[in-house]
């Protein structure tokens, strides 16, 4: 990725969408989460991989994302289980968004119900997701729904142009180890097909 790319993507997505890429663990699995400087090294263009896509349903909670790059990489929640399961693997430097922007929500069962009442706030979303595709330049892209949810939409409605995984959303109630051994064998048979 070139830096005007990357720095197009920061202007326009960067407050809903991030990079697959932390800073190192220190002291706690959590440690360092929220240490956004690893984008500010003009090395990381070279590990920024926009063919996977990750992809989650919606913010938790408004207001936390203040920054370019911040989501996913906040000290709450379960994404430190990201860090430690893809570390090492061809999903780091994935680019990791949100299928449903600016809807603020813990409880995906809220959200759903949401949704099935007002389906074009889907379609959109679906328009703003494709055209964010084409943005960061990817490819042939794998996309991945971080949980059901998200995986339901995107097979709903992107099954028939996209190749589309699910994997396990890593809010889920396990612990980090045992979070990387779900993800494996996703990173595996895509790593034997590339």
């Amino acid at each position: 990725m070139d830096k005007k790319t990357f720095e197009f993507i920061k202007n326009k997505y960067g407050l809903h969408a991030s990079w697959a890429i932390w800073a190192e663990e220190s002291d706690t699995p959590t440690s360092n989460m929220e240490d956004l400087s690893v984008f500010e090294d003009r090395n990381i263009l070279s590990e920024l991989n926009p063919n996977i896509i990750l992809v989650g349903l919606n913010f938790s909670v408004a207001g936390v994302v203040q920054k370019p790059f911040q989501n996913f990489h906040g000290t709450g929640g379960g994404a430190y289980k990201l860090r430690y399961a893809l570390k090492g693997t061809p999903f780091w430097g994935a680019y990791m968004t949100d299928i449903i922007k600016d809807f603020p929500e813990a409880d995906s069962n809220n959200v759903m119900r949401y949704l099935r009442n007002n389906v074009s706030l889907v379609e959109e979303n679906i328009l703003t997701f494709e055209e964010e595709i084409k943005d960061i330049g990817s490819t042939n892209p794998l996309i991945v729904g971080l949980g059901g949810d998200a995986h339901k939409i995107l097979k709903k409605h992107l099954g028939s142009k996209f190749n589309i995984i699910k994997a396990m959303h890593y809010s889920h109630f396990i612990n980090k180890e045992n979070y990387k051994e779900k993800i494996k064998p996703l990173i595996n048979d895509y790593s034997q097909k590339i």
